[in-house]
């Protein structure tokens, strides 16, 4: 390994997917003079789905990785009345004096500080982002096929459906939930490369912002709710700049998921929505009543059961839900693909800093330290939005409809998530970037020693020389002492 290796040219970034994550880790590297290209498989970009909304852990990533970006989302964000996220009853009802059925009984309520968890159209959000992207960057019409990760230090190949081929420095797959890329590391045959089916699907729709005033009051419709019940549940919150209502209605269903062509959706109609919530109360019943006639029913599928076991593998690596999909139940699965965006822009960008070993070696090491950052927060969402997601419909044993316990639970769990450090993760993803490459740099057997001393200057927080030319090197919880008047090699 080299000590001091000129960077001859800038690293260049392959973005496979053009979805939200896609898109924001582009823009992360645009800050940082790191060269992308997004190479998108449709025709241009497109957003699947109607409201998306960001927890307070998301929007402090957002500003790490590009300011610009939270300016976007805050534009097309549509603020709730309310500060608070509210759980409510929506399956009891018993209340005579209110003949119209807009009471529901407060089970928990929590505080999402100033503007905290708002919600937007999708669609509106990216393309708001795509406006910030060079159209140099983009390349739409690319399908991923084949990667080949070169031992010799050549760039990586990519190979495309329509016989095109492309290199890059780095290829991250941002191509969600069904990623080709995610089958290209680790071959058809391993489990991870299938999301598993979590047994609930989602009717989804938009509300015009009157009629769901006119039906639900003013309260109701202008900020977030969660309305519970038994083996059913339903998420609305105002997109659109307060102009709809955006509505997620969650059912169990015991049946597996066959569809022919293997999608995620099919077509629907507002009397299934309407039956699958009879039972519940006057104000869920209402909102089933204002969806639109024609609806798609979304299965929700996630990737607890067989996880990716790495999220890189030599000079590839995956982000968002191409990497850890979960079920939408905490509302930050997209907020957790901002967060892996951040390190990885910062991370690319620390390999553009430092002139150890080879450029290869320093991306291999870099796309590790992302792994480690990443794996277990991004592991946890997964598995706890399993449990969420049973909470809101009744069906954990240990808290059944004990609001006392449901509020418990749901408050450590969304605090795990709103209140993660973001410069701490920035601090932590440098500081272990910085302390594999030293690691790495001390692995061969000999080293001569002024090329050691030269490169470990690039490291101040972990190198100092006294007067006296001895060398301190702490590696881990132990201080190496050199004797630099010792013009042996160190080995």
């Amino acid at each position: 390994m080299h000590a001091n290796v000129a960077i001859d040219r800038p690293i260049n970034v392959a973005i496979i997917g053009g979805g939200i994550i896609g898109v924001v880790l582009a823009l992360g590297l645009l800050k940082r003079d790191v060269s992308f290209t997004i190479y998108e498989r449709a025709p241009g970009f497109r957003e699947i789905g109607a409201g998306i909304g960001f927890t307070p852990n998301a929007e402090r990533a957002m500003i790490a990785l590009n300011s610009s970006l939270h300016d976007v989302f805050k534009k097309v964000s549509t603020p709730n009345t309310e500060d608070w996220f509210q759980w409510v009853d929506g399956y009891n009802h018993d209340d005579v004096s209110d003949p119209h059925g807009v009471k529901e009984e407060l089970i928990f309520k929590l505080y999402c500080g100033k503007r905290g968890f708002e919600g937007c159209r999708r669609q509106d959000f990216l393309e708001g982002l795509v406006k910030l992207i060079p159209e140099k960057n983009i390349k739409y019409g690319k399908s991923i096929v084949t990667v080949t990760d070169k031992e010799d230090g050549a760039q990586v190949l990519m190979g495309f459906q329509d016989g095109s081929t492309s290199e890059a420095d780095i290829v991250i797959g941002c191509d969600g939930i069904r990623s080709s890329m995610r089958r290209i590391m680790f071959g058809e045959e391993h489990p991870a490369t299938q999301p598993s089916y979590t047994h609930k699907f989602a009717f989804r729709g938009l509300i015009p912002m009157a009629r769901a005033r006119a039906a639900l009051g003013n309260d109701k419709a202008s900020t977030r709710f969660m309305h519970l019940g038994p083996d059913a549940h339903v998420l609305t919150f105002p997109v659109a700049m307060g102009t709809f209502l955006n509505v997620v209605a969650f059912v169990t269903d015991a049946e597996d998921w066959s569809l022919e062509g293997g999608k995620f959706t099919a077509p629907a109609t507002k009397d299934d929505a309407v039956r699958a919530f009879a039972g519940f109360g006057p104000a869920v019943r209402a909102i089933m009543g204002l969806l639109p006639d024609k609806l798609d029913k979304w299965a929700i599928f996630d990737t607890r059961d067989h996880p990716a076991p790495t999220y890189a593998q030599g000079r590839l690596c995956l982000a968002g839900d191409a990497a850890h999909a979960s079920a939408p139940h905490h509302g930050a699965g997209a907020g957790h693909g901002i967060e892996d965006a951040l390190v990885l822009a910062t991370v690319i960008k620390a390999v553009e800093n430092v002139s150890v070993g080879s450029r290869v070696s320093r991306i291999r090491t870099a796309l590790r330290t992302y792994d480690a950052i990443r794996y277990e927060r991004t592991q946890w969402l997964v598995e706890s939005s399993r449990v969420v997601g049973e909470l809101f419909e009744w069906q954990d044993e240990a808290c059944g409809r004990d609001p006392d316990k449901f509020g418990r639970e749901i408050d450590w769990r969304s605090h795990q998530i709103w209140d993660y450090n973001i410069d701490k993760m920035i601090r932590d993803t440098e500081a272990q970037f910085s302390q594999r490459l030293q690691t790495e740099l001390l692995l061969p057997a000999e080293l001569h020693l002024p090329a050691l001393i030269h490169h470990l200057k690039q490291f101040p927080n972990t190198f100092s020389q006294t007067e006296d030319k001895s060398c301190h090197i702490i590696q881990g919880a132990a201080t190496i002492n050199i004797d630099t008047t010792d013009t042996t090699n160190v080995s």
